[in-house]
């Protein structure tokens, strides 16, 4: 399975490049912060959904997507934080792309699990 066709691995990829435009904006003394927290976190996702699909087993596979999932839960925490604090503004597109990767990871590792 070559990951550079799936869907959801292409929408993730979107997704950082979004996080690292967004981040940009952040303050300069957020750069060892906030600002590499939140794109270490977005560059988990498409790595992890690409280091599964490298992987032999299913079970494998299942594991990566699990853990994109909870780098994309934490990415998005982090993007509400720097709306709240006030280093961007909350844009729609973004939320609606976080929530289009969320379906595709959970809808993803939910066909592997029933194939498996």
């Amino acid at each position: 399975m070559n990951h550079k066709d799936l869907e959801v691995w292409k929408s993730s990829m979107d997704l950082v490049e979004i996080i690292y435009q967004v981040s940009s904006h952040f303050p300069n003394d957020e750069k060892y912060g906030l600002t590499s927290q939140i794109r270490r976190s977005a560059v988990s996702v498409p790595s992890n959904i690409a280091e599964g699909a490298a992987r032999k087993g299913d079970k494998e596979l299942i594991q990566f997507l699990s853990i994109s999932l909870g780098s994309l839960a934490e990415m998005e925490t982090q993007y509400i934080l720097a709306i709240r604090l006030g280093y961007v503004k909350e844009d729609e597109e973004i939320m609606k792309l976080i929530l289009k990767v969320k379906k595709l990871v959970l809808g993803f590792r939910n066909y592997i699990r029933r194939k498996a």
